[in-house]
């Protein structure tokens, strides 16, 4: 096994192996994992375009029961001081806000509520898309569902059917975190487990449900553990082609559990080198996912522009609001401005998508006068790093 041959293996379209993947993420250099992964990305998205969508991330409630070491967000259930329950009159001023900007889609979800059942959020879609009926719901978690169907006293599938019924559209990829047993049992004991967050994805995926998939990397894991991640990963989308995108992003230290205990055993944050060198292997390793979204709300907009050239075909979205991993101290929204001069200084030339990852532009999906000249190396088919 060397570089050269594993690099080959990946420019014929080969699939790598965990044993594989593990070997090139440890010995190729960032250089060459973000060449390849930036053929990957030419080879499934050859026109010059890179995605964001118009959203915002709501949270009704940050009251939870599950006790993540790494969350700043949520508050225990009797803390009368940071835990909040929104009314349905606030909920709708924020819905509104992101329509009358342009926004597309409500990303919603939760703390894990002890008396809030799938009753309640039923009722909350129902009202939301009585109002916005265009409104994209993109909602909820595996987690999140797995915690409705103890609370409702009912199975997960029927959590997703009755959730979907009301106007859930799609389901994001939160409470993934790692998905390795040994890993998810030291930073969140009481979440729904690995097989359990990929039995409800495939349950959604079943009944017509698009989701997406995230990890949370850079704390107690290992490289090898990111690697099963990816691996548990594919299989679900060798079964199911449920999965829009991939998300990774790196652990956020601040006012968490997690946080202190590692840097109390003198650890050090995730290095934007190493969430370039895991975020392009991701793009190598998962060859049946189509799309894969940088994460500037965690890297910062620069980064991500970088990361554009590393695998990435998607930019995230011009967020109206962020709570949780701002509840960590990372404070990161962009303009969407600043979000389409990222774009085009990396090479790309910047369209708004739906959920589905369909062109809403009103641009169009096609260039306009000009716009190829204005983005370099992307536009001219070379492979060039920014």
């Amino acid at each position: 096994m060397d570089v050269s041959t594993l690099s080959a293996k990946v420019l014929d379209g080969a699939r790598l192996s965990e044993q594989e993947g593990l070997f090139l993420h440890e010995n190729a250099g960032l250089d060459t994992l973000a060449f390849l992964a930036d053929e990957v990305r030419r080879r499934k998205h050859p026109d010059p375009v890179v995605t964001y969508i118009i959203d915002r991330n709501l949270n009704p409630t940050n009251i939870c029961v599950t006790d993540c070491t790494f969350c700043a967000f949520y508050a225990k259930p009797k803390d009368e001081v940071k835990g909040y329950v929104l009314d349905r009159e606030e909920i709708y001023k924020r819905v509104q806000e992101t329509v009358d900007v342009g926004g597309v889609q409500i990303l919603m979800q939760s703390g894990h509520h002890p008396q809030l059942g799938v009753e309640w959020f039923s009722e909350l879609f129902q009202d939301l898309m009585e109002r916005w009926p265009d409104l994209h719901l993109h909602a909820m978690s595996p987690p999140e569902i797995h915690h409705l169907s103890k609370v409702s006293k009912c199975s997960t599938e029927e959590v997703l059917r009755r959730l979907q019924a009301a106007g859930m559209n799609s389901m994001p990829g939160g409470g993934a975190e790692i998905l390795t047993e040994s890993v998810r049992k030291q930073i969140a004991a009481r979440k729904a487990d690995t097989d359990t967050w990929l039995r409800i994805m495939e349950e959604a995926h079943g009944i017509g449900m698009r989701t997406t998939a995230t990890m949370m990397f850079g704390h107690i894991e290992t490289v090898a553990d990111r690697i099963e991640h990816l691996e548990r990963l594919r299989q679900v989308q060798d079964r199911t082609g449920g999965f829009t995108a991939f998300i990774d992003w790196t652990f956020q230290p601040g006012d968490n559990p997690l946080g202190d205990q590692l840097h109390a055993e003198g650890w050090k944050k995730a290095t934007h080198a190493e969430y370039f060198r895991t975020t392009a292997l991701a793009r190598i390793y998962l060859d049946n996912f189509d799309n894969i979204q940088a994460s500037f709300v965690t890297q910062g907009a620069s980064a991500a522009q970088l990361a554009l050239r590393m695998g990435c075909n998607d930019f995230g979205s011009a967020m109206l609001e962020e709570n949780v991993v701002s509840a960590a101290g990372c404070f990161e929204l962009v303009e969407i401005k600043n979000i389409e001069r990222n774009i085009r200084e990396a090479g790309f030339i910047p369209r708004q998508r739906n959920q589905a990852y369909d062109i809403i532009d009103p641009r169009g999906a096609a260039p306009q006068p000009g716009e190829l000249e204005s983005c370099g190396a992307a536009a001219t088919g070379k492979h060039q790093l920014v």
